[in-house]
């Protein structure tokens, strides 16, 4: 077949089917379509009745829907996340959430099932992965391949990983913080630790509970970190208003809170990265570390975006930092490239039957 055929081939499959890179997350998932980049970004909930444990509004409270609900909805309704820290904890929930979104983001028009490419936590075990393969597999994905997270967001971010040098990765997600450092087209050291944004939404919560007596959400504690969260001290401070329930007389009440104090209630969680960093760092040759004194460290995912995080981990690692410009959406960038590239890149994936 002829380069000419073959292009038609795929351009007639790309419409029929096309092939999708999924960044299957702990708070949201993306999913990019290839030669289109990320065409759906939605949170990873499904909000379902407690009694009959069927998703609401047919099916169709998932996603955006779900989140509204969010610690709004009435005790007969429950809004579940089905994978925390990046892992499965409810498969049936997961399978039909992520049939809804794939869907969703490439309506079936065929009867083919897409190639997907899927990005999952570095240490994830063999029962773990297989838990992705079954969900990705009845939610109506054909071939399928898993990528380490940490590589996917390398290859998002264009880190040079297929040379012979060192380049480092640190992901700080919702449910957990990938570091790894790469070298020709390979982890050669890494780390997961399970303190990320959930984390650090609770040390605000618990820091604004013990401090001003005041009970708030996950959910506030959140708008708080994006509103005023710094990782390092700001040239100018800010503030925000709390509302929330009173621990001693239960009536609601307001509160400032300034960044200062939430750079307080964040530093335990900081420093557990840090030294998340540190473990990778001294998991790799000799020769790969000294690259990163030139190389240095790349921040992605939404932990990222906290104020001055880049300066925070510079001064206490003692490299250049630098964050993606579009930390978010790094990882599904990866998978986008992949997909593009997937002759080369399909021969490094893990794959049915591997690893198992």
């Amino acid at each position: 077949m002829d380069g000419h055929s073959a292009g038609m081939l795929n351009r007639l499959r790309d419409w029929l089917c096309p092939d999708l890179g999924i960044d299957l997350g702990t708070v949201n998932t993306l999913i990019t379509l290839r030669g289109q980049g990320v065409v759906l970004n939605e949170p990873t909930i499904v909000a379902r009745s407690k009694d009959s444990r069927q998703i609401l509004g047919r099916g169709a409270a998932i996603g955006k829907l779900a989140k509204q609900m969010v610690g709004r909805t009435p005790g007969s309704i429950e809004a579940v996340r089905p994978i925390k820290h990046g892992v499965i904890t409810d498969f049936h929930l997961c399978e039909q959430m992520l049939n809804y979104f794939i869907r969703k983001a490439a309506p079936p028009k065929g009867g083919l099932r897409p190639r997907v490419v899927i990005a999952v936590p570095s240490e994830i075990s063999p029962v773990e992965k297989r838990a992705v393969f079954n969900s990705a597999e009845r939610a109506g994905a054909g071939r399928i391949y898993l990528i380490e997270e940490a590589k996917a967001a390398s290859i998002g971010a264009g880190l040079p990983i297929s040379e012979p040098l060192a380049n480092m990765i640190c992901d700080i997600g919702g449910g957990t913080t990938e570091t790894a450092i790469l070298s020709l087209g390979e982890i050669v050291a890494s780390q997961s630790t399970r303190v990320a944004g959930d984390e650090m939404n609770e040390a605000i919560r618990d820091y604004i509970r013990q401090r001003y007596s005041l009970r708030i959400g996950i959910g506030t504690a959140e708008q708080i970190k994006i509103e005023i969260g710094s990782a390092a001290p700001l040239a100018s401070e800010l503030n925000t208003e709390v509302r929330g329930l009173d621990g001693i007389s239960g009536i609601p009440r307001k509160a400032t809170i300034t960044s200062e104090e939430i750079r307080e209630a964040l530093v335990e969680c900081l420093w557990k990265i840090v030294g998340s960093i540190k473990l990778t760092i001294e998991g790799c040759d000799p020769e790969l570390i000294g690259d990163l004194a030139d190389t240095g460290l790349v921040l992605t995912g939404g932990g990222a975006l906290l104020r001055n995080a880049g300066q925070f981990f510079q001064e206490h690692l003692g490299i250049p930092v630098r964050v993606d410009d579009e930390p978010l959406t790094t990882v599904a960038r990866g998978t986008a490239i992949c997909l593009e590239h997937l002759h080369y890149w399909r021969k490094k994936f893990q794959t049915e039957g591997a690893g198992f």
